[in-house]
């Protein structure tokens, strides 16, 4: 993939693991996810280690006790969310297959109109300028652009960016953590006329009792990202007051089923959400996508990861861009697989 910079680092290569889930009923479940250490803390290799226990943990059990399967690996070992979400999304899309429904159905959900941002990764602020106009002039009308390296320069980042662009595009922002309290003082107060929907975790995990304060002296919305793993977290936040929205992604809550409970949890606070994720594939979009067909409180999405320079699509099927809006088939499960002919070129094992 092209390289993609954020302020704890830069991502040379998607750290993405497929896995399939073989039933006797003659069908499989698939699941992706996508590996960012230096937001969850696991890398590919890590995955694959666990994805090995992990299988030998679910031989000869019940696919469709979907509670009892996730809690196995919640009880085997903590954390490693994203590897978790993987297979929280085959044993999904086994149970959508079984009752023969598309996920979102299978969920209770409705289709509707889903249009993703863009997002521009951290460079000099001409070269965000001038990538927010290119993304403009392709049809896109929400950027999302990433701050977070020095406060003085990201606000001189939005200036040119707001300048370039012009006052209709909606603009989001993620420091993903890498202000201090003084610095995200610093450049939310002067970035807020420049119209952001939002700020995503402007501060380290390690300083949520100061986003109180933080959003009391902001004058943009506070989303939490990285603070929100699970609706614990989610609870700790909304009830502190520590944020205006929750960003929602699969491999920081294990998967759709923990993501449920943190939707429902926000949407019961009046706390709108946002469909995010990290470097995964077509695959793992298209189990994103059914989750927002069955989630109202998500009103925001961050689904362009295959737009950010991914140089193969692995993808059988799947959720499908018009320019930046989503949709996709009614096929059971989650409509989505990997090419065959892609997978045999991958390392790859059985269990």
């Amino acid at each position: 993939m092209v390289p993609f910079t954020i302020a704890t680092g830069t991502m040379s290569h998607a750290q993405n693991v497929f896995i399939r889930v073989h039933t006797d009923a003659g069908f499989y479940g698939v699941g992706e996810c996508s590996a960012f250490p230096m937001i969850v803390g696991e890398t590919q290799d890590t995955c694959l280690v666990m994805a090995r226990e992990f299988a030998r943990l679910w031989k000869g059990k019940d696919a469709l006790d979907t509670p009892a399967r996730l809690q196995q690996l919640h009880n085997f070992t903590a954390g490693n969310s994203t590897i978790k979400s993987a297979f929280d999304i085959a044993l999904y899309d086994i149970a959508a297959k079984n009752a023969g429904l598309p996920l979102y159905s299978f969920l209770d959900g409705t289709k509707r109109r889903v249009e993703s941002d863009i997002t521009i990764g951290i460079a000099e602020p001409a070269e965000m300028a001038q990538k927010a106009i290119e993304f403009k002039q392709s049809g896109a009308t929400i950027l999302k652009v990433k701050l977070g390296k020095d406060a003085q320069g990201d606000v001189e980042r939005i200036q040119q960016i707001r300048k370039a662009v012009g006052d209709e595009m909606k603009i989001s922002v993620d420091a993903n953590q890498g202000w201090s309290f003084d610095d995200a003082v610093y450049a939310l107060q002067n970035i807020g006329k420049y119209s952001i929907e939002f700020c995503e975790q402007p501060m380290r995990t390690w300083y949520d009792d100061r986003l109180p304060e933080l959003k009391k002296l902001s004058p943009v919305k506070i989303m939490a990202d990285e603070s929100v793993f699970n609706h614990h977290d989610a609870r700790k936040q909304i009830e502190t007051n520590s944020c205006d929205y929750i960003n929602i992604k699969f491999s920081k809550s294990g998967g759709i089923n923990e993501a449920k409970k943190i939707h429902d949890l926000a949407a019961e606070k009046g706390i709108p959400c946002m469909m995010g994720g990290m470097l995964e594939s077509r695959i793992a979009l298209s189990a994103k996508l059914h989750f927002v067909y069955a989630s109202p409180n998500i009103k925001f999405y961050d689904m362009d990861t295959c737009m950010l320079g991914h140089l193969v699509d692995p993808c059988i099927g799947g959720v499908k861009y018009d320019g930046y809006f989503l949709n996709i088939d009614d096929t059971p499960g989650i409509g989505a697989d990997a090419d065959n002919a892609f997978l045999a070129s991958c390392e790859h094992f059985a269990v």
